[in-house]
């Protein structure tokens, strides 16, 4: 999942002290991490090339079968466009669906030299809590997350481009939006982690311009 580049490791494991930037989007029965449904969630680790630009992995993801006696909204549904039922849906149950996500996420932390994994997301605590919320359901043990820090692109958004909802955000970003495709878990993930990757390097383009600066001065 992760691209062999030399001086990969050295580099992504000093660039956000040890943590490797995962990109996650869920897909849901309802706001309430406890209750509702995880129906659906998406990964896409973020990686590093060989001049330091971040460049986003291909995405990881699967849907999911709603835990026993959880909750789910049809308003939600009528969001996401998901149907539980559907039976060519090819859920997994929730530990077998944690299992494919955070296996190529341990690889790439060992890959590029990190400690642990820190969620990217959009309004990522919503992200994040029904990720730990599933953790606690299936007693999983091996969750590379760090448990509550997490990196925002609704604030990055603000930040880099006056843009706070995601489909305005990606746009500023320099990238299309298609509202047909927009609440899948894969299609929101992997624009997050362009417009993530975009702001990122942007800085790091900053950064050398300011080197470059104080060089000629």
């Amino acid at each position: 999942m992760h691209k062999q580049i030399e001086g990969y490791a050295a580099r992504m494991a000093t660039r956000f002290r040890g943590f490797l930037p995962v990109v996650v989007d869920v897909e849901t029965g309802g706001f309430d991490a406890e209750h509702d449904a995880l129906l659906e969630i998406a990964a896409v680790v973020v990686g590093m090339d060989g001049d330091g630009w971040l460049v986003p992995e291909p995405v990881v993801s699967t849907h999911v079968e709603a835990f026993p006696g959880s909750n789910i909204d049809p308003k939600a549904l009528e969001v996401n466009g998901i149907d539980p039922d559907q039976p060519l849906r090819g859920a997994l149950p929730e530990r077998a669906a944690l299992d494919l996500i955070f296996k190529p996420v341990r690889a790439a932390i060992k890959a590029g030299g990190c400690q642990r994994a820190i969620l990217v997301g959009h309004n990522a605590h919503f992200d994040l809590g029904f990720l730990n919320a599933a953790v606690r359901r299936t007693g999983h043990k091996r969750n590379p997350f760090h448990p509550f820090s997490c990196f925002d692109t609704a604030t990055l958004g603000g930040l880099a481009f006056g843009q706070t909802v995601l489909s305005r955000a990606v746009q500023a970003a320099g990238f299309e939006w298609n509202a047909e495709e927009a609440h899948s878990a894969v299609y929101d993930a992997e624009r997050t982690a362009a417009m993530f990757c975009t702001i990122v390097n942007r800085w790091h383009a900053f950064e050398a311009l300011e080197r470059d600066t104080v060089d000629v001065g």
